[in-house]
């Protein structure tokens, strides 16, 4: 995994975005082209956000590519360009939660700070919580805290989420015993699966009014009209012309 081969904040940063409910393979690919394309903060500040969405089509989710250009842009602006280090610094990043702040943390610059992501949790609930449901979170954060490597916790850490892997593929999954498991959504057919195309038809078809959107897509003009309005609501479309287009 090229990510666990730097220290790099920009790239680690990218790297766990992405990572988010996707799988490890396509990600890898989509890393290097992501990076091959904004190699540098300044350069994702910088780009226009079109084009941010055209690299990072085909790995879903477009509100991360949205925060993590955001995210470019206040480190640029705020910080000077100087990747933000603290915890707190980095929670104040558009889309940045406990868990990416402290993962970008520890992987880039050595914090030893405990967290939780799904295959940590697989770990301690297969060791710690036999025949339990619903463990929560409060109880498992304890026991990661006591037994982190405060020598090396970049590399526990990476430890851990490989064992969790592994768990996975040899017992049932002990993560669907914790109490914050929840089966993802079905794609086909959401409306989430609504706004990605809706996305991908305005990037080709600047100025695109809801009703020529909803005939190319074959979907209500009622819900493109809404999904329109909610998609100007958090920066990615803005007016153009009687339609809609890609802001920046």
């Amino acid at each position: 995994m090229p990510w666990r081969e730097t220290r790099d904040p920009y790239c680690i940063l990218i790297s766990e975005i992405m990572l988010q409910q996707t799988q490890v393979e396509r990600v890898k690919a989509k890393y290097a082209e992501f990076l091959a394309a904004f190699p540098t903060l300044a350069d994702l500040a910088a780009a226009p956000l079109p084009e941010v969405l055209r690299v990072w089509q085909g790995l879903g989710y477009n509100r991360r590519a949205l925060a993590l250009k955001r995210c470019a842009e206040e480190i640029v602006d705020r910080f000077a360009g100087q990747f933000p280090t603290t915890i707190e610094e980095l929670e104040s990043l558009p889309g940045i939660g406990p868990y990416t702040a402290r993962a970008v943390a520890t992987f880039a610059f050595g914090a030893v700070e405990a967290f939780i992501e799904t295959n940590i949790r697989t770990v301690f609930i297969h060791f710690f919580f036999h025949n339990r449901d619903k463990v929560g979170d409060r109880e498992i954060m304890p026991l990661v805290a006591a037994t982190l490597d405060r020598g090396d916790p970049r590399t526990w850490f990476y430890g851990l989420m490989d064992y969790g892997v592994m768990l996975k593929q040899s017992h049932p999954n002990p993560g669907r015993r914790s109490a914050h498991h929840t089966r993802q959504s079905r794609f086909e057919g959401s409306n989430r699966q609504l706004r990605s195309r809706m996305l991908r038809a305005v990037m080709e078809h600047p100025g695109i009014t809801a009703l020529a959107l909803a005939k190319l897509l074959g979907a209500e003009q009622e819900t493109v009209q809404s999904n329109l309005e909610a998609m100007q609501r958090e920066g990615f479309l803005c007016k153009q012309g009687k339609g809609m287009g890609i802001r920046g």
